[in-house]
Order: C-alpha cells, then sequence, then structure tokens
C-alpha cells in the first residue's frame, strides 16, 4: 500500500514538472514574439498647422456645452413610477359611501323587479343595507351597475391591461340559494 502512494506521489511531481515545462516554453515563445521598438522622432510642424491646431483648441474651449433640461425627459426617473402617478391622478374621489367599499365587502340580500324598473339591496361588512340601480356607482375600482336581474346584479369594471388598453370586466353578485 505505500508503495503506490510513493509511485501516485512521483507520477504526480513528474506531470506536474513536464506541465510547468511547457508553460515556460510557450512563454518563452511569446516573449521571443515581442519586438523592442525603438522611440521615433517628433515629426517636425510648419507654421501654419501650428496655427490651426492652437485655434482649433481655443475654438473647443470657448465653446463649452451647457444642457437645458426644458422639454427633456429626467434620465434619472423611472418611467413605471411616472405611470403609476398618471393613474393615481386619474382615479377620482369617492362621492358615496357605496365607492369607498369592496365589492368583496357587499352581499347582495334582495333584488325588486318592477314596471318601473329593477331595484336591489346590498348589505356592507357592518350589515348596513343599501338601495342600488342601474348606473349606481359602487366599489373602490370604479365599478358601476350594469343591469339587475331577477338572481343576480351585474357591476361593470374599466381596468388597464398589461399592454395599457382599457378594458372592462364584468362582477356578478348572485343572492343566496334559500335553504329549505
Amino acid at each position: 500500500m505505500p508503495h503506490k502512494r510513493i509511485q501516485r506521489r512521483v507520477l504526480n511531481t513528474f506531470l506536474l514538472v513536464v506541465v510547468l515545462a511547457f508553460v515556460g516554453y510557450e512563454v518563452a515563445r511569446a516573449a521571443q514574439d515581442l519586438v523592442d521598438k525603438a522611440a521615433r522622432p517628433m515629426k517636425e510642424v510648419s507654421g501654419e498647422q501650428k496655427l490651426e491646431t492652437t485655434a482649433a483648441v481655443n475654438k473647443k474651449e470657448s465653446a463649452k456645452y451647457s444642457y437645458d433640461p426644458i422639454g427633456k425627459t429626467d434620465p434619472f426617473k423611472s418611467f413605471i413610477a411616472e405611470q403609476e402617478e398618471i393613474a393615481e391622478k386619474q382615479r377620482r374621489k369617492p362621492k358615496t359611501y357605496l365607492e369607498t367599499l369592496d365589492l368583496s365587502q357587499l352581499e347582495l340580500i334582495a333584488v325588486i323587479v318592477g314596471p318601473h324598473g329593477n331595484y336591489a339591496m346590498v348589505r356592507d361588512s357592518k350589515g348596513t343595507g343599501h338601495v342600488i340601480t342601474k348606473g349606481t356607482a359602487i366599489g373602490t375600482e370604479g365599478g358601476v351597475v350594469d343591469r339587475i336581474t331577477d338572481r343576480e346584479v351585474v357591476i361593470r369594471e374599466d381596468y388597464k391591461d398589461f399592454r395599457g388598453n382599457l378594458k372592462q370586466k364584468e362582477i356578478t353578485k348572485k343572492l343566496p340559494v334559500p335553504m329549505m
């Protein structure tokens, strides 16, 4: 067993020496390829060229650039934050109590269908009932009662999809099924 360990160490050492010799050979070859270049003498410049060069330098120094931010977007401001600010400004303040409640807080408890129009009653989380008709503003997302049938109320909400297109979705509140 110790004999095999010694053989492995000798073999590993031999391989290491071969690899280092190869690398050293390649480094020596690369060093021979480098050529030591002597410094070149400076070119003679005529008087006219000197004047043109100094005039160009003076012109660059006199025409300094100044940034005018008027009418340009702020490069350090996030576009996403700007779109969110616009969306918040467009949201209107709630005018009624029903506009402050989320639709999940409301439960449909009664529907009245009549010749003069359909009415429905919703109960909020406090237990207070509210009468709604077609066109009543309801919910925090700007929903409007679209139609009232004998078993349900359909609320239409406008929203923007991920591309910014204005879309509509319908949320249905149904009467609970009576237990018998």
